[in-house]
């Protein structure tokens, strides 16, 4: 059983989404021991990039905020460091096709492995152009988490389900991140496609915000990804940890709230 395999593991999954280095260096080891502690399953970390095209207003302040910081790429892997200090919690990094190519494919992989950072998401990096990075990550035992889209098509849902690693990232609406009161998507039909083709766990963001939200969404998914409501949070409360404290518990109550067959995953 891998980092990642215990994520979903007998129950829904709480995954939340931090930027590197909002607002500063030490307040994102903060949060990330706050969200560990008060039952986040798994931690996505972004690392700030100056276009990032599935980013909307929230994150993209929050990316802003951390170039203030002089957040680079190999200061989020001193963050990374810094919160394995403190805390195991399973991370990932959110991150940009950019940043891994001029970091170095070996150096970046290398270095996840080193720190124990499960995967690494790219929004940017379609299925067609991932074949000269997967066998990178794959050598250092990174997952590449790939985006599925409410746009997929069964073959496009295949292909992306047989080299995929981790679990599937299943967007809930077209466009960029941000909370959404209202997701029209038929995410059902959706996920029940992406099971047909792989036995991963399937994970939903892209505008989940709510305890109502999370419970709704893991009837059918394994878990939920929750970004911009909290680096929202973290932007309007500082120091942010006794919010993403109180957050986190409402999340992880209305997830442990789905019955999870014994032994299963989410």
């Amino acid at each position: 059983m891998t980092n990642l395999d215990r994520v979903f593991q007998n129950h829904k999954a709480f995954i939340a989404f931090v930027v590197a280095g909002d607002p500063t260096f030490d307040a994102t080891v903060e949060q990330v021991v706050a969200l560990a502690e008060s039952g986040c399953d798994l931690v996505e970390i972004g690392i700030p990039f100056s276009d990032p095209v599935a980013d909307g207003p929230e994150i993209q302040a929050a990316d802003l905020r951390a170039f203030d910081q002089q957040i680079t790429p190999q200061r989020a892997f001193e963050l990374v460091a810094a919160i394995r200090e403190q805390t195991a919690v399973p991370l990932v990094f959110l991150t940009y096709a950019n940043i891994v190519y001029q970091f170095g494919y070996t150096a970046f992989a290398k270095r996840c492995q080193e720190l124990d950072v499960a995967g690494l998401i790219i929004p940017d990096l379609p299925l067609e152009e991932s074949g000269e990075l997967r066998p990178t990550l794959d050598q250092y035992d990174v997952a590449l988490i790939p985006l599925i889209a409410p746009t997929s098509d069964d073959t496009r849902i295949a292909a992306i389900a047989a080299q995929a690693r981790g679990f599937i990232y299943v967007v809930s609406s077209l466009g960029v991140t941000g909370t959404r009161n209202h997701i029209t998507t038929d995410l059902t039909t959706l996920v029940t496609k992406i099971r047909q083709a792989t036995t991963l766990p399937v994970a939903i963001g892209f505008g989940i915000h709510d305890p109502a939200q999370a419970h709704a969404m893991a009837k059918f998914a394994d878990g939920v990804i929750v970004g911009s409501a909290v680096v929202h949070l973290i932007a309007n409360n500082q120091p942010a940890t006794t919010v993403l404290t109180d957050y986190t518990r409402q999340m992880r109550a209305a997830l442990d709230a789905v019955t999870v067959p014994d032994g299963g995953k989410g």
